[in-house]
């Protein structure tokens, strides 16, 4: 899976341009943040989902514009939403709430039965 993943950012570098323009729409943005952290809980790798939140962040201005909403160091910020980033949950609630978003419980579907 990984592969495929390297394989799809090598070769699809004009596609991040329109993906940026395309996630200026918050409905955009929520749904394909909604998906990635879909993709986190099937594979359990975060790096996907930090990286769809930090191309949100870059739709809304950047790093720069994000360390200014959160109070949060840039540098910080590029950690965290690296591929290899591990955020603590204040953080991420953090950021989310900056990009007009927030984190949700929904009952699991085998849960309801």
């Amino acid at each position: 899976m990984k592969n495929v993943k390297d394989f799809l950012e090598k070769n699809t570098a004009d596609y991040h341009e329109d993906l940026i323009e395309s996630l200026r729409d918050p409905e955009e943005a929520a749904a394909y943040l909604k998906v990635a952290l879909e993709e986190y809980e099937q594979d359990r790798d975060s790096e996907f989902f930090l990286k769809a939140l930090r191309n949100v962040a870059e739709a809304q201005g950047g790093i720069s514009v994000l360390a200014k909403k959160t109070h949060l160091n840039r540098q910080n910020l590029y950690r965290a939403l690296s591929g290899k980033g591990n955020p603590t949950f204040i953080t991420l609630e953090t950021i989310m709430h900056a990009l007009g978003f927030r984190l949700s419980i929904e009952l699991l579907e085998t849960a309801a039965a």
